[in-house]
């Protein structure tokens, strides 16, 4: 996988992540707005309606009404449902609080929420929905369960088989369904298709066109319609048997727990080292592939098959497994179009006693490893000490000539650092403990200060406290390896005009290279992060970014830069260059092509901003924009499928796209400029959000799983 570090601005699990996602994607799709994406602002609002245009966007609207939420869900589904939009569910999301309305192939999820935190007040939010895979629905129906991306149908029809029948005939072939023949079909199947269904009827479908957006190519559907006892009529679509995979590969654990790919959805509690753990999923296949997935799976990781386990409500197959340690149970269930699974573990008792003895006995050989090691320390540390202070010098010591603090320093002081406004003074010598407190004794006694007793006097350290005229001091005088250090407090050091001797020195220190770093930094400095964007697999990176805070001016900076660039072969471009005393923009031309170097002021500091492109390495990784261009990539790390909005297109992002498992996500080519992108994901509100892009850069927007969308530059 690729690697990017940085500093504080971005957790780097987001950044190693996003990386990852963007590296991979290599595809690009834009669905343009056309029919089957309806007006939001041309629908009904509820009375009262007061509309918030701050934020105009074409494929959403939000309204405020003065009713509460529970009330206002209620009363929009009744004035949508008036104007001939259709309600209903997702699979698998009966309890969700969101609207969703079909009206022949357009979508729309409605979702509410409080007005400013008041519960007698709703904010009403419309948002397109676009039905990729159109079915038709009969009037009347009821118990609608649909899904316009596979597509799924699920429902009651309110007339008899027959007329049922004749309306889907009629219907599917009206908007581009064409029944299939064992002729049309033999490209994906040589069974018969005439398979007989009890007190009902059977059809096949394929949609030779592609679905109306041309996002993808459909795949065949089957349609059953089954005789209730009642003259109604139940009515199933979805994605025919026959082009489902039958044989399911392994996707990521879910708690250490095999599962197969693809899923629609799947969570676990635990992980493989949990006394505990559970796996549930809704597979996207026929039960028989999932159970010869599992007969797969779990022989190959050590479980064995028990029999069956007792069925519980919708349960097909149930079976108990076992392995070395752990006990658990799988289970097997159709629901919709899904097989649902649901696979347990639970360690043994023999294995747990087990575990805890060998955790005990791991625990006690390290607390016996642990203190032989710290007497070693120990040991080693008092010889050091011994050996570091014998070479201390013990010779009396006499005062620092021009000093500016209240107190005498000694002319062995190193490193001093006093802070008048806060009474501190520290600093390091080569003196020994007993010099220096010799040295404080009797250079203090003459100025009037009394010294009071301490119980601390040891070769290694020593505490003093003087006072006078309602004054005081105390000094703490500690060996620190090769060197003593030397900390004092109190109100007789406080000075009001006093300032930090560190900082005025710091000021005249020549800025020295770090010969660590990748790209150039000063050593003093108070903070840097570096990232690097790479293919996965490949050392030679196609973006390289420095950021860093440096306390020195800003002209002396931008002299280190201009010296140590030159020094790789960089070259200052002289078009376009901005020097002032509190900015810098400089472009170059390096060996691996062009870069950028921007410097600011901010909290007396010049902060600093190294960019490197390299060319070669971004064609070979596909994220290249096109001459004049901005790229954009898109990946989705949530459960659910995303909706992204920008420069008039609309992108759906599949869950999971861009990530190892689905390496093809989406990209876009866009103008430079800057855009105001629409983020859609169901559950969450929506988000609306600005972007600006230059020519040749590639940016990369990953969907995270809270629905909230992270920017990164990538090239």
């Amino acid at each position: 996988m690729s690697r990017m570090t940085r500093g504080t601005k971005v957790p780097a699990r987001w950044r190693l992540l996003a990386c990852g996602l963007f590296l991979l994607a290599s595809s690009s799709v834009a669905a343009a707005a056309d029919a089957g994406i309806v007006d939001v602002h041309a629908l009904p609002q509820l009375e009262g309606a007061v509309e918030d245009t701050s934020r105009p966007d074409p494929y959403r609207v939000e309204y405020r009404v003065p009713t509460p939420p529970a009330v206002t869900s209620q009363a929009v589904r009744k004035l949508l449902s008036a104007e001939g939009w259709v309600p209903y569910v997702l699979p698998l999301e009966e309890k969700s609080t969101t609207l969703k309305f079909k009206k022949g192939r357009q979508g729309l999820s409605v979702h509410f929420t409080q007005a400013g935190g008041r519960p007698d007040q709703s904010v009403v939010y419309y948002t397109t929905d676009r039905i990729y895979s159109n079915v038709p629905l009969p009037d009347g129906a009821s118990d609608l369960v649909f899904d316009g991306t596979r597509p799924y149908l699920g429902c009651i029809a309110p007339g008899a088989l027959d007329a049922t029948s004749e309306f889907y005939t009629r219907q599917m072939e009206a908007i581009g369904w064409r029944k299939l023949t064992a002729e049309t079909a033999a490209r994906w199947t040589t069974t018969g298709l005439d398979e007989a269904v009890p007190n009902g009827m059977r059809a096949f479908y394929d949609h030779p066109e592609g679905d109306t957006t041309q996002f993808y190519k459909q795949k065949p559907v089957m349609l059953t319609l089954t005789k209730r006892n009642d003259g109604r009529t139940d009515v199933d679509v979805r994605i025919a048997p026959f082009v489902l995979p039958a044989d399911l590969t392994a996707d990521s654990d879910v708690a250490g727990l095999p599962r197969p790919n693809p899923t629609k959805s799947a969570r676990g509690l635990g992980s493989a080292s949990s006394n505990k753990r559970e796996m549930s999923a809704a597979a996207m296949a026929e039960l028989p592939a999932v159970l010869a997935f599992y007969h797969r799976e779990l022989a190959a990781r050590g479980w064995q098959e028990d029999g069956s386990a007792p069925l519980i409500p919708g349960d097909d197959v149930a079976l108990k497994i076992s392995n070395a340690e752990e006990t658990g149970v799988l289970r097997l269930g159709r629901k919709y179009d899904f097989t649902m699974v649901s696979l347990t573990a639970q360690v043994k008792e023999s294995a747990l006693a087990a575990r805890a003895k060998a955790k005990k006995e791991a625990d006690e050989k390290f607390m016996k490893d642990a203190e032989a090691m710290a007497k070693q320390v120990i040991a080693a540390d008092e010889a050091r000490r011994k050996v570091q202070a014998a070479a201390l010098s013990d010779a009396p010591l006499g005062a620092l000539a021009d000093s500016k603090t209240p107190v005498p320093l000694p002319e062995t002081a190193e490193d001093v650092r006093f802070k008048g406004d806060d009474g501190s003074l520290e600093f390091s010598s080569g003196s020994s403990v007993k010099a220096l407190t010799a040295f404080y004794r009797a250079s203090l006694k003459p100025l009037g200060w009394n010294e009071r007793p301490s119980v601390i006097n040891q070769p290694n350290m020593a505490m003093l406290e003087f006072a006078k005229s309602g004054k005081s001091i105390s000094f703490t005088v500690m060996q620190m390896g090769p060197k003593v250090r030397v900390s004092a407090e109190g109100s007789g050091l406080k000075v009001a005009t006093a300032k930090p001797v560190e900082a005025q020195a710091k000021s005249s220190e020549p800025l020295k290279p770090d010969t660590e770093s990748q790209l150039p930094v000063p050593t003093q400095r108070s903070s840097t992060s570096l990232a690097t964007t790479k293919m996965p697999g490949s050392e030679t990176p196609f973006r390289r970014e420095l950021e860093a805070s440096i306390p020195a001016p800003l002209g002396d900076v931008l002299a280190f830069y201009r010296t140590e660039l030159s020094k790789l072969g960089w070259q200052e471009k002289a078009d376009g260059a901005i020097v002032s005393a509190e900015r810098a923009q400089i472009d170059f031309t390096s060996p691996q092509g062009p870069a950028v170097l921007k410097l600011g002021r901010a909290k007396s500091e010049t902060t600093v901003s190294l960019a490197q492109k390299n060319p070669e390495a971004a064609v070979k990784a596909d994220i290249m924009p096109k001459a004049g261009q901005a790229r954009l990539m898109l990946g989705n790390i949530g459960s659910k499928e995303a909706s992204l909005t920008i420069n008039k297109q609309t992108v759906k992002i599949a869950a999971g796209a861009g990530g190892p498992q689905s390496p093809k996500g989406p990209m876009v080519d866009l103008p430079p400029g800057k855009y105001q992108y629409a983020l859609r994901v169901p559950g969450h509100p929506a988000r609306t959000e600005s972007l600006t892009v230059a020519a040749g850069d590639a940016w990369g927007l990953v969907v995270g799983p809270d629905g909230a969308v992270l920017p990164l530059q990538m090239y």
